[in-house]
């Protein structure tokens, strides 16, 4: 397979999680809303600042308030993590193989940016925000089985899981921070309301119903992020999503070096302890796997990618 193609096989697949997974990060806030009483005001600087996006949103923006955060998250199209900027990505990535991936993949990726774009305005209203939300990540979830049932599981497919695994990894650890960041206001009277936090996180992630049929537990902070750590079978746990990266590596060539730092990553996972780590100790674990996941990444671009370096740099803005 050439280097070019399987590195837009491997970006359309980032970009296409990417928009899903940020359809979710925002869904974390979506969730709570729903939730809490009406009285509680939710922080929304927290979802820019574990993107690492302060100076872009900055550059373009006075405040952190509600309506500049989901616009900026949603539909900004000179942030490149935007939902909309990401879907128009995978998109072009998308076309520029379309003799690789099947047709009706296509077709679908086409459709999934064309009513994203239409429907914009629908997202940035309270009302009609989860629904619109809810809409990409049933599209995308349509067009990953399309994939899946559709197209040979050679190479390609493996360059493919790679980039949605990575990217899922990233994202879940990001989903799960927003805990670990201030979005609700420091009130002793809301202490109660904490567990209905961690519950919007399973949710966002379609977790929930998995998390109660694997602990059999209330929804706790040490169960929640041991299940979302550390499970073994769901999908998006960063350890599943971490050992399907390396899964996929040992079926390609020349893997050695991004296969020991994939394996290096299952080895922090496997040594997180939940029970131990405050908000400073989540945050500081998962930075820790951040940089890992883009360790991961260079090594992939340097093993496979001619041109990965280039196309890594505008990806991340």
């Amino acid at each position: 397979m050439l280097s070019r193609v399987a590195n837009r096989i491997y970006w359309m697949a980032r970009y296409l999680e990417r928009a899903e997974n940020m359809a979710r990060l925002v869904n974390v806030n979506a969730h709570l809303l729903l939730d809490l009483p009406l009285r509680v005001h939710l922080g929304w600087r927290p979802l820019v600042e574990i993107l690492g996006s302060e100076t872009l949103f900055e550059a373009t923006h006075d405040e952190y308030d509600e309506r500049s955060v989901v616009r900026f998250l949603i539909g900004d199209p000179q942030y490149p993590s935007s939902i909309i900027s990401a879907l128009a990505s995978a998109r072009e990535n998308a076309r520029t193989v379309r003799d690789i991936i099947p047709r009706e993949a296509w077709e679908q990726i086409n459709e999934l940016y064309l009513n994203a774009r239409k429907n914009l305005p629908s997202a940035y209203g309270q009302r009609k925000r989860y629904d619109y939300l809810n809409s990409l990540i049933l599209g995308n979830q349509q067009i990953t089985g399309l994939l899946a049932g559709t197209m040979s599981h050679d190479n390609g497919y493996a360059f493919l899981r790679l980039g949605r695994n990575l990217e899922r990894a990233d994202m879940t650890t990001r989903i799960i921070d927003v805990r670990s960041a201030d979005l609700l206001p420091d009130e002793g009277e809301l202490s109660p309301f904490e567990n209905i936090q961690w519950m919007s996180v399973l949710k966002s992630l379609t977790a929930y119903q998995m998390y109660r049929r694997e602990m059999r537990l209330q929804v706790r902070r040490p169960d929640v992020i041991a299940f979302l750590f550390k499970n073994l079978r769901f999908p998006r746990a960063i350890y599943h999503c971490i050992s399907t990266v390396a899964g996929c590596l040992e079926d390609l060539p020349h893997n050695e070096a991004p296969l020991r730092q994939a394996s290096h990553l299952q080895r922090m996972i496997s040594d997180v302890r939940p029970e131990t780590l405050d908000q400073q100790g989540l945050h500081s674990s998962i930075d820790d796997l951040q940089l890992g996941f883009a360790g991961v990444d260079a090594l992939i671009s340097e093993s496979y990618f001619f041109t990965g370096r280039q196309e890594q740099s505008q990806a991340t803005g």
